[in-house]
């Protein structure tokens, strides 16, 4: 009976160890996973954070260069420093057309064919540049779509300030790599002329009765629009190829393969 009783209790004793060994277990496991997911999530906040700073500095750096009109040898270097250390946050990551599509408003270029621009404002009295955009058409579109460059002029005195007419020239877009794409310019046009108030007064004076003929012409300027094929000497549309180095939901970077330059954009309203 006492080796009996001595089996049972040997029996108990080890099913008691097994079982607590086994709940050990799961709770060193559960520990263990705990620990893993706090660490991923403090190695993930504190990849954020320092994506965060790289932009916010990239940003403060291209502040007061009016676009890229200004600029020293000395901050062209910090920007260019600032711009690898975003780009270098997702690349080689796949572009995300539908993150992409969208209006995305230029805050700093090195692009000479951009630069003229604001080289031509800054000295002609007659010609101001104001905001210039680039609109992307390719929601649920996974190898191309349109592009969009807008860019808002006036001629002061004759049209609203900053925004009297709009230059917008279309391309369309094929994706050729996992970042690059190739652009293929169809059309240029001129659109959205807002007259200012001083020739309109001209036009069609307050106090006078506005006749058939004076109307029409404000109409025909509020509606006006002219396009222009773009087209090289041999006929053929022009192209260029476009490295989008980074992107996400409120930053997108660019540089034009070949030496054409950089471009900073932030996220903007639609334009339409």
């Amino acid at each position: 009976m006492n080796l009996a009783f001595n089996l049972n209790l040997s029996s108990s004793l080890c099913i008691h160890r097994r079982r607590r060994s086994h709940t050990l277990n799961n709770v060193n496991r559960r520990k263990s996973k705990s620990i893993s997911m706090a660490m991923a999530s403090s190695v993930t906040q504190a990849y954020d954070s320092e994506l965060e700073n790289n932009k916010h500095e990239l940003l403060t750096s291209v502040q007061d260069t009016q676009r890229g009109l200004l600029t020293t040898p000395h901050q062209r270097s910090s920007i260019e420093e600032a711009l690898v250390n975003v780009e270098g946050s997702n690349m080689g990551d796949p572009i995300d057309f539908n993150k992409l599509d969208g209006t995305w408003r230029l805050q700093y270029t090195s692009a000479p064919d951009v630069l003229i621009l604001f080289q031509a404002a800054a000295t002609l009295p007659f010609f101001q540049v104001g905001q210039i955009f680039q609109k992307f058409e390719c929601r649920h579109i996974s190898n191309g779509g349109i592009i969009r460059n807008v860019v808002r002029w006036s001629i002061p005195n004759f049209l609203e300030e900053q925004e009297g007419a709009t230059l917008v020239v279309s391309a369309k877009f094929t994706l050729v790599s996992v970042r690059n794409i190739y652009l293929q310019f169809q059309e240029i046009s001129v659109q959205d002329i807002n007259i200012s108030e001083q020739l309109q007064a001209l036009i069609s004076p307050a106090i006078l009765p506005r006749s058939f003929i004076s109307l029409q012409i404000l109409q025909y300027l509020r509606a006006f629009k002219a396009q222009f094929p773009v087209r090289n000497p041999g006929r053929e549309s022009v192209g260029g190829l476009y490295y989008l180095s980074y992107l996400d939901d409120n930053m997108l970077l660019g540089r034009a393969v070949g030496g054409g330059g950089v471009f900073v954009f932030t996220r903007a309203q639609s334009l339409y």
